[in-house]
C-alpha cells in the first residue's frame, strides 16, 4: 500500500513483515532527516533535579518549531555536560533554529557555549509507531 506525497514518512509500504511478533510499517521519505547532537559544559556540576528544572522551562520553546521532530535532553552523569538530541525534517530547518538569538538563550540560560554536530539520518526506527522510515 502506498500513500501520501512530499515530505517525510510521504510513501507508507505496509506488509506482514515480522519482526519478533512486531507488525512492521516502512515509510520511505523524499529527503533524509537529520540528527543534530548538542552539548555545552555547565560552568559549575547541576544536580539531575536543577537539570531537569532548567530542561522543563525551556522545553515550551520548542513546540511548534518548523521541521524538528523530537527533541531528548541530555545530562551527563556527572553533571558537568548538557545537551539535546534533536530530530529534525531537514537541515535546513535545523539551522534555521541554531541562530545567534538561540545560541545566546542557552549562554543566558544556562551559562554555556553550545556546540553543535550534524548527522543524516537514513533510516529511523519508531517503535511507538511501529515504523522503520527511510530516506528515498
Amino acid at each position: 500500500e502506498r500513500s501520501g506525497e512530499g515530505g517525510r514518512g510521504a510513501v507508507t509500504v505496509c506488509g506482514s513483515g515480522d519482526i519478533l511478533g512486531a507488525e512492521l510499517r516502512t515509510e520511505e521519505a523524499d529527503t533524509m532527516a537529520v540528527t543534530a547532537i548538542v552539548r555545552f559544559t555547565f560552568p559549575e556540576k547541576k544536580s539531575p533535579e536543577a537539570a531537569k528544572a532548567a530542561f522543563e522551562a525551556s522545553a515550551p520553546l520548542y513546540r511548534g518549531v518548523r521541521g524538528l521532530v523530537r527533541k531528548y535532553y541530555l545530562l551527563s552523569e556527572d553533571g558537568m555536560t548538557g545537551g539535546g538530541v534533536y530530530l529534525f525534517d531537514s537541515r535546513e530547518d535545523a539551522e534555521r533554529l541554531y541562530d545567534d538569538a538561540w545560541r545566546a538563550g542557552i549562554r543566558e540560560r544556562l551559562g554555556a557555549e553550545p556546540s553543535i554536530e550534524y548527522f543524516e539520518s537514513p533510516v529511523i526506527v519508531d517503535n511507538d509507531a511501529g515504523a522503520i522510515s527511510t530516506a528515498a
